[in-house]
């Protein structure tokens, strides 16, 4: 350790210097030690989701994406009950869900307009389908339709059985096009209010009815995104709710209806 001395002073001047510097030093310890305590805590924290993130990297380090589920490729999302809903994304999965994945059981959902997706709740133990349930899922047909590009609160659905719909039209009437079917027998109407929010759910993109995406993210503490009808751009869009909720960006724009805006986040 080097001592500089002023000559200018004293031997006892120089001494009352270096004792006034030792006093002040001294009443900065406590405060040093707490700043090292806390980067100490935030370090660990550091390593120990670096060692998260390295136990899930496969070959290479990169990270291992989850395998799909047959469900994504369709516009989806798990009710409040726990029921899958899956609809359209335009007239060939329309086609596709009706045609392949519904069955005698699960509950179909269209609205009034033309340019609807069909909505099914999928019930493979034949249950009772709860009325929230049936709720969220005439929330999310109507909220991809166009009932939602026009800016209208709600929209006119209604639900029936897979058995009322058909390709087969009445003699005379001109064939249907893709992702169109004849709906027979008694409609079910119901004009719910239009919402969708999105999450990351348990690393996959969900969008659906406020109250479903809600319940879940309470369970898991996740962050979630309500949206609004709006003009924004959705890549915009999409990476605004990629900083709160993460996940990846191109599944986050698949989730989004056509057109819409960030209300505000929620957790």
């Amino acid at each position: 350790m080097d001592i500089v001395l002023d000559i200018s002073k004293s031997v006892e001047q120089n001494a009352e210097s270096y004792y006034e510097k030792a006093k002040r030093y001294k009443k900065k310890i406590p405060g040093i030690k707490k700043t090292i305590e806390t980067h100490k805590a935030k370090l660990e924290s550091l390593e120990k989701e670096s060692a998260a993130a390295i136990a899930q990297a496969g070959p290479g380090g990169r990270r291992m994406a989850k395998k799909k589920e047959w469900y994504e490729k369709f516009r989806w999302f798990i009710s409040s009950d726990g029921f899958l809903v899956i609809g359209g994304r335009d007239a060939t999965t329309n086609d596709i869900i009706v045609k392949k994945h519904t069955d005698q059981d699960d509950t179909v959902f269209h609205t009034e307009l033309p340019g609807s997706p069909f909505v099914i709740i999928k019930n493979p133990d034949s249950s009772t389908i709860p009325e929230q349930t049936v709720m969220e899922a005439a929330i999310f047909c109507g909220s991809y339709s166009k009932s939602w590009k026009s800016e209208r609160t709600s929209a006119e659905v209604y639900h029936v059985k897979p058995s009322q719909l058909s390709k087969e039209v009445p003699a005379g009437m001109a064939g249907l096009s893709k992702g169109a079917f004849m709906v027979y027998g008694k409609r079910n109407f119901m004009n719910p209010v239009l919402n969708i929010a999105v999450c990351n759910n348990d690393g996959r993109i969900m969008a659906g009815p406020l109250s479903a995406i809600k319940k879940h993210c309470e369970k898991s503490r996740a962050e979630y995104v309500e949206i609004i009808p709006g003009s924004d751009k959705l890549s915009d869009v999409a990476k605004k709710i990629q900083k709160i909720t993460g996940g990846d960006l191109d599944e986050i724009i698949r989730a989004l209806p056509s057109q819409c805006s960030i209300k505000g986040k929620k957790r």
